[in-house]
C-alpha cells in the first residue's frame, strides 16, 4: 500500500503542475479573449467566436491528440508542398525543431487554450453584468477607460465571477485525467498502470480520494476568496 500510494504521489505532483500551469497561462489569456470577444471590430469579434466555438465545442481529449499530432502533419504537409523547391536538410530540420514539443508542452497548451475559452465567458459575462452607470460615473469623474475598468469594474466582476471561476477550477482539477491520453505519467494514468499490476482496482479508489482531496482544498481557497471580497456586497 505504501509503495503504492507512493507511485500516486508522484503522479499527483504531474497534475498538479498541469493544473497550476493551465491556470497560470488560462486565466490571463482569458482577458484579451474577452476584450476581443465585446470589440466592435467585427473580423476580429468573429475571429474569436470561432476560436470560442471550436474550444467549448469540441472534446478536450479531441484537442489534446489534435495539438500533440498537429506539428507532425503540418509537417508533412510543408514536406509535400515546399519539397520540390526546398531541399535543404538544414532548413527541414530547422522546421522540424520548431513545429516539435514533448507530451507536456502538448497538454499544457491544449488545456491553456481549452480554459481560456470558458473563463473569457465567464468573465465577459461579469463584465456585462455591471451597470452601465457605473461606467457614465467615472467617465465624469475623470477617470480614463483603463482606469475605469482597473479600479471600479475589475474588483466588482471578480466578485461576481468567482462562484463560476471556482466551478471551472473543480472541473479542471478532474481533467487534468485526459492528460493520460497522449502518455503523460499523471495521477490516474499511474493509477490504472498499478490497477493492472496488481490486479486490484483498489489504485482507482486511492486516486479518486486523491482528486477528492484536492478538489477538497480549492473549494477552500476559493470560499476564503468570497469572504474577503464580501464587502463588495
Amino acid at each position: 500500500m505504501l509503495t503504492m500510494i507512493g507511485f500516486m504521489l508522484q503522479g499527483t505532483v504531474v497534475s498538479l503542475e498541469i493544473f497550476f500551469l493551465t491556470l497560470l497561462f488560462g486565466l490571463p489569456l482569458a482577458l484579451p479573449v474577452t476584450f476581443g470577444r465585446m470589440s466592435k471590430n467585427r473580423p476580429l469579434c468573429a475571429v474569436i467566436k470561432f476560436y470560442l466555438l471550436i474550444m467549448r465545442g469540441t472534446p478536450l481529449i479531441l484537442q489534446l491528440i489534435f495539438v500533440y499530432f498537429a506539428p507532425k502533419y503540418l509537417l508533412q504537409f510543408l514536406n509535400a508542398i515546399l519539397g520540390e523547391y526546398i531541399t535543404s536538410p538544414t532548413f527541414w530540420n530547422a522546421v522540424r525543431v520548431m513545429l516539435s514539443y514533448n507530451r507536456f508542452t502538448a497538454t499544457i497548451i491544449a488545456f491553456a487554450l481549452n480554459y481560456a475559452a470558458y473563463f473569457a465567458e465567464i468573465y465577459r459575462g461579469g463584465i456585462e453584468s455591471i451597470p452601465q452607470g457605473q461606467y457614465e460615473a467615472a467617465k465624469v469623474l475623470g477617470f480614463t477607460r483603463t482606469q475605469t475598468f482597473m479600479r471600479i469594474i475589475l474588483p466588482q466582476m471578480v466578485k461576481r465571477i468567482l462562484p463560476a471561476i471556482g466551478n471551472e477550477t473543480i472541473t479542471l482539477v478532474k481533467d487534468t485525467a485526459l492528460a493520460q491520453t497522449i502518455g503523460v505519467l499523471e495521477l490516474f494514468h499511474t493509477a490504472r498502470t498499478a490497477s493492472a499490476r496488481e490486479f486490484s482496482t483498489m489504485p482507482i479508489f486511492v486516486a479518486g480520494v486523491f482528486y477528492l482531496t484536492m478538489n477538497w482544498l480549492v473549494t477552500i481557497v476559493y470560499s476564503k476568496f468570497e469572504k474577503k471580497l464580501s464587502y463588495y456586497s
